[in-house]
């Protein structure tokens, strides 16, 4: 009885703690059907090195229905669970909570007793989430001190495109929907990323588009006339009202990953931009807070590679080129490194921002890419590019998967992307490790990943690192 009092040992009070932490054993991959032909799947991977079973899927749960597009699912509580305003002093990080982009379902699944065989314990129907919300189309889940944040990528109606997206709160413990985050959303008009300082106070969000704007594959016509998402928005997190927009410009579409410093005390953060449309490179942006004002900087930029129009697809031809399309971007805890997943050339890149105004690149593996296809470092191969991103606690392993989303891997990859996952040794060096593929065939394309005990895209802490 006395344990369970205690806070969750994979609760840290700063990010340097959470460094020295055990490290994973084993991971969460969100598994989807390219076709929607089958259920999507939540598979569980062994990340121990010493197993014999090392870089193997240990099990993997099928969902009960087709046509969910599993996405970026999290936890149902990490660190902030420490936070003193928290009313929630003993929860544990035990539940997975799941979106289906496209279904506007969402499946929970319980991790305990036995970590590496989790149970689908609760689904939560679209039509709750929209009655109580207004919301479809969830996409992230971040746990705060008091409850379970999920962003949506969509309104009401049959095409998501009645009333703004925004963010909804579920009960951490019950995952009872309560209802919409927001109370003044400003001019914000479309959502996708969203993550927060605890004692600053803030959270910022990011945009993409509505669902008719990539359900059925990216709009060729949309993207030319700037008309995705390119603003940065600011709230007051206690207030739950908007305070700031920054606009990047029309030019640079798709502002996505959302990944601010881990200690509090450093008021800065980072947004990939996924291309600008005058010359097709990649950006990075740092934001920062300055006298009261947010302010963002192009920080980082990525060319795009010149290719011959017989060897790209459909969409690009008329370029001439491959952009690097960065799809995710990862901070290590100690907020040193920051990763970033070039999904059409094939690249993951590792900076070192020690100086978040002056990233200086400072590693880079080739892997799959448009017209590259380079092979993992076993020989294998690898379909589609560096996608989503999970670094170790410790900063010592990246892990990345290669399906973007099932009818824009088709745009870009017509020749399909059977699921794999990988893993850069990030320790001085960078590079892929040999030893580790998992092949989860080609049935299945490889989204998120979550790592046992919390990881660098997960958790937002409450203390600053001494």
């Amino acid at each position: 009885m006395i344990e369970n009092l205690r806070p969750d040992p994979t609760f840290h009070p700063s990010a340097r703690l959470a460094m020295e932490a055990e490290p994973e054993h084993i991971c969460y991959t969100a598994l989807l059907s390219p076709d929607h032909s089958r259920p999507d799947a939540l598979a569980v991977v062994d990340l121990d090195p010493r197993s014999a079973k090392y870089g193997q899927v240990l099990h993997r749960v099928d969902l009960p229905n087709t046509g969910d597009e599993l996405h970026h699912f999290g936890w149902n509580a990490c660190s902030s669970a420490l936070s003193p305003l928290s009313g929630h002093a003993f929860l544990q990080r035990r539940y997975l909570v799941v979106p289906g982009m496209r279904s506007s379902r969402i499946y929970v699944f319980d991790t305990q007793p036995d970590p590496a065989q989790p149970r689908l314990v609760k689904t939560i129907e679209p039509e709750e989430i929209l009655r109580k919300t207004g919301y479809s189309r969830p996409h992230t889940v971040h746990c705060g001190p008091e409850g379970i944040y999920v962003s949506t990528l969509g309104g009401a109606g049959p095409d998501g495109t009645e009333g703004p997206p925004g963010i909804f709160l579920m009960d951490c413990q019950t995952f009872e929907v309560l209802g919409r985050w927001e109370l003044d959303r400003g001019p914000q008009k479309l959502h996708y990323d969203f993550w927060w300082n605890l004692p600053r106070d803030y959270m910022v969000s990011s945009e993409w588009g509505l669902p008719p704007q990539f359900e059925k594959g990216i709009v060729p016509e949309d993207l030319l006339g700037n008309k995705y998402g390119h603003a940065l928005h600011f709230w007051d997190l206690r207030e739950r009202r908007h305070v700031q927009t920054i606009d990047l410009g029309a030019n640079h579409q798709m502002a996505l990953e959302i990944r601010p410093a881990h200690d509090p005390t450093r008021e800065y953060g980072f947004v990939g931009v996924v291309v600008d449309t005058t010359n097709l490179e990649a950006s990075i942006w740092t934001w920062y807070r300055e006298k009261g004002k947010f302010q963002a900087r192009k920080t980082i930029t990525i060319p795009p590679e010149p290719a011959a129009a017989e060897n790209l697809p459909a969409l690009l031809k008329g370029f001439g080129a491959v952009p690097p399309l960065v799809s995710d971007i990862d901070l290590s805890l100690d907020d040193r490194h920051l990763y970033v997943a070039c999904w059409g050339t094939g690249e993951l890149r590792r900076y070192d921002v020690s100086d978040p105004m002056e990233p200086k690149l400072a590693g880079s593996v080739r892997i799959g890419g448009i017209v590259n296809h380079a092979p993992h470092a076993s020989g294998k191969p690898f379909g589609g590019g560096p996608q989503m991103i999970e670094v170790s606690r410790d900063g010592e392993r990246v892990y990345f998967t290669n399906s973007l989303y099932s009818t824009w891997d088709t745009q870009f990859y017509p020749e399909g992307i059977p699921g794999v996952q990988a893993v850069c040794k990030s320790n001085g060096s960078f590079e892929l490790d040999p030893a580790f593929y998992v092949d989860f065939g080609a049935n299945y394309g490889a989204h998120q990943v979550r790592l046992q005990g919390g990881d660098c895209s997960t958790d937002s802490f409450c203390y600053p690192s001494a």
